[in-house]
């Protein structure tokens, strides 16, 4: 009898869904939305051996561009507009060590390529 009474009570609770609803919330320090913020700004601004692999017109840079991300998934492609061309450049190489020899592995398959210099910036 007390098995019944305890197993309807256990079936009250479980069918009138006396469950707990809760929240979560998270507190992020905001030191680390700063350190976010600085390091986007010093890897927009900071000089980088790139590899242009080929350039054209925009469609032409759209599907080069997509067939390097297969060949070099590892590196970070982007189209570039510098009048009248797009150009599409791989990789981000802080020594011109690394950039020349991801540069000799990617000339391979596009013979075209150029390894870029970083611009020289007056501060």
């Amino acid at each position: 009898m007390k098995t019944v009474i305890l197993s309807v009570i256990f079936l009250g609770f479980i069918t009138f869904g006396v469950a707990q609803n809760g929240k979560i919330s998270i507190e992020q320090d905001a030191d680390i939305t700063r350190l976010l913020e600085v390091y986007k700004i010093s890897n927009s601004i900071a000089n980088f051996y790139t590899i242009q692999v080929g350039f054209g017109s925009y469609s032409k840079a759209e599907q080069l561009k997509q067939q390097v991300e297969i060949d070099f998934p590892d590196l970070k492609s982007k189209i570039i507009f510098d009048s009248p061309t797009y150009r599409v450049q791989i990789g981000q190489f802080k020594s011109k060590l690394d950039a020349e020899r991801k540069f000799k592995e990617v000339r391979i398959k596009y013979p075209e390529s150029l390894l870029l210099k970083p611009e020289k910036t007056t501060k």
